[in-house]
């Protein structure tokens, strides 16, 4: 799970497993696999830098890298 934070100040976590994509459109929405969509106060890079360390506390950066899902 990573600590993320809505538009309205509320810290909620999200399991970073769920995530298909993060764009800024210019706040940064997270839509899920389930094809909900979440809008966020936290960066597009606070995302991705977020879930890259929860991915790698699970074993699964490696994986992914390897894969060549995940850009440096």
């Amino acid at each position: 799970m990573i600590q993320l934070q809505r538009l309205n100040g509320e810290e909620f976590s999200l399991n970073a497993l769920m995530i298909e994509q993060i764009q800024s459109h210019p706040d940064t929405t997270i839509t899920l696999t389930n094809g909900k969509k979440i809008v966020v106060k936290t960066t597009e890079q606070e995302v991705i830098d977020k879930a890259s360390v929860f991915y790698q506390k699970v074993g699964l950066y490696g994986r992914l890298k390897e894969a060549g899902e995940v850009n440096e």
